[in-house]
């Protein structure tokens, strides 16, 4: 029987259960589909699909050109190949999407127990479906990734098909996705080049150059562009492996010899857990991408203001550290992990906008855009989950930390850049006659703030606590019991019999 798979998000040949299985079980048809009613959602974008689009044409390298991509909804598209094909038996790794994929899938999953069609799912991270708690998760997610990799299938069982039965505009020759798919037009000349090659080039030129001092380097975005491992979008696409890259970091760790070495790799194997760990939530509860993980808060933030919302966009409002961010995102379709919890903060807190409306906007600037991990952190930083407590980030000392000579305000500012030193990271507070002579007058070349930053937040504190009733812990220690991450209970564990548990890493 013939076997097909389905690269969704795992745009690789290399530790590809899904494709190794079906190598196995008879000749292999590989293909992608080309979804037109994704790419106009609200939370994707024209980068997005041109990493994809590269990433495709890297796989189809890999496959020596047997991997054949269509175009349309899937569920008409499997019809359309069982009536040439005749039976068989579909394989892919499982997906922790955004709403619209889960449903795509329960549609597909639908239309298989009706034709008689076997869909066998893999898993592709430490993400389990079912997941029967998280007591036990974190030993569930090593074992898997102690798992040796795949190997590479042998390409030869990957059959060249007639495809003179297809319609013209179902079946797409490689040449032919130039086409822009995506919601967010605007342009990104700094967004990284999808596929694998470009993933694997990365991973090591950071576990050999890079990488040392990620650890001390990761918070500035000034040293984050080049200290951090900037995997994100090859694991979000599946250019790379979780568990290759887990692998390798491992294999690292005993080569390097500096502590410096040891701690950043120690640091950045904690995060692939933790990685894992946020999909998990999204997996467990997929509302999770539109409905507040805590119902106390459903009556925050039910009116805001339209021109703050553009303002926060645009990157003019008014506090250089955030305006200088959003628009380095604009241009890079990344930046780093604080830059963004800060960028989610300010949207939430003083500017009282609510995280439905921004977190789709920042879904489409980010290219590594993962649904699992986006949408639990945008609620961990807007505070909804009841679980978290605020984290409400000042720009002006986040700026005076981690930009202290205003070096990257300046490059992504050019209005501030004749700005002293000592007025770079608050000018509001310029002296008129100062303003005037470095070119650069506040409400004309330079927005003022938008808000007075310390009584917005005290505001905003005040609106959150004022929700706590009797009902809310109740709800808390549930959602804690459901999503939580066990951390403090396993060190407990950990600090009460070290030997045990010398194998598992400190994060547990």
């Amino acid at each position: 029987m013939l076997q097909l798979v389905w690269f969704k998000r795992d745009l690789r040949s290399t530790d590809h259960q899904a494709l190794h299985q079906a190598a196995q079980a008879g000749p292999v048809l590989a293909f992608y589909c080309l979804e037109p009613d994704y790419w106009q959602l609200a939370d994707t974008s024209v980068r997005q699909w041109q990493f994809v689009r590269e990433s495709l044409q890297d796989l189809s390298n890999e496959l020596d050109g047997r991997l054949q991509i269509f175009q349309g909804n899937v569920v008409p598209l499997l019809a359309q190949l069982k009536t040439v094909l005749g039976q068989f038996t579909l394989h892919s790794h499982q997906e922790t999407g955004n709403n619209w994929t889960y449903q795509r899938d329960i549609q597909v999953a639908a239309w298989c127990r009706q034709h008689q069609i076997n869909w066998q799912q893999y898993q592709q991270f430490g993400v389990l479906r079912p997941n029967p708690g998280r007591d036990h998760w974190a030993k569930k997610w090593q074992r898997f990734m102690q798992q040796s990799a795949v190997q590479p299938t042998d390409h030869s069982t990957i059959s060249a098909i007639n495809w003179h039965a297809f319609t013209a505009d179902c079946k797409l020759p490689l040449a032919e996705i130039n086409q822009d798919y995506g919601k967010l037009q605007l342009p990104c000349p700094g967004r990284q080049h999808g596929g694998r090659q470009q993933g694997l080039a990365l991973l090591n030129s950071f576990l050999q150059q890079r990488g040392e001092f990620y650890r001390s380097s990761i918070s500035s975005p000034v040293s984050a562009e080049h200290a951090c491992s900037r995997l994100s979008p090859y694991l979000a696409y599946g250019c790379l492996s979780m568990r290759e890259v887990l692998t390798a970091v491992q294999l690292a760790h005993q080569k390097q010899p500096t502590r410096y070495w040891k701690n950043s790799l120690k640091a950045f194997e904690s995060r692939l857990w933790w990685h894992c760990h946020f999909i998990q939530k999204l997996e467990d509860q997929p509302d999770m991408e539109w409905r507040n993980l805590h119902s106390a808060y459903n009556e925050l933030r039910q009116h805001y203001n339209p021109q703050w919302l553009v303002a926060w966009k645009t990157g003019n409002t008014g506090w250089p550290m955030v305006d200088a961010c959003m628009r380095y995102l604009h241009h890079h379709g990344w930046i780093n992990f604080r830059m963004r919890a800060m960028l989610m903060s300010v949207a939430s807190y003083p500017l009282w906008l609510p995280w439905q409306v921004t977190a789709p906007f920042l879904a489409q600037l980010f290219v590594d855009y993962e649904p699992g991990i986006h949408y639990p952190q945008a609620q961990m930083q807007a505070g909804t989950t009841g679980i978290n407590i605020p984290r409400i980030y000042n720009p002006t000392l986040q700026a005076q930390k981690l930009d202290p000579s205003g070096t990257f305000i300046r490059q992504w500012l050019p209005e501030l850049r004749n700005v002293p030193n000592s007025w770079i990271h608050q000018p509001w507070l310029m002296p008129e006659k100062l303003q005037q002579s470095s070119g650069c007058v506040l409400g004309k070349h330079y927005p003022l703030p938008l808000v007075d930053f310390s009584e917005a937040c005290r505001a905003a504190r005040q609106f959150i606590n004022s929700v706590r009733d009797t009902d809310f812990r109740q709800q808390a220690n549930q959602i804690g019991e459901k999503h939580g991450s066990r951390k403090k209970q396993c060190r407990r564990r950990a600090k009460s019999n070290r030997q045990s548990n010398s194998q598992q890493m400190t994060l547990f």
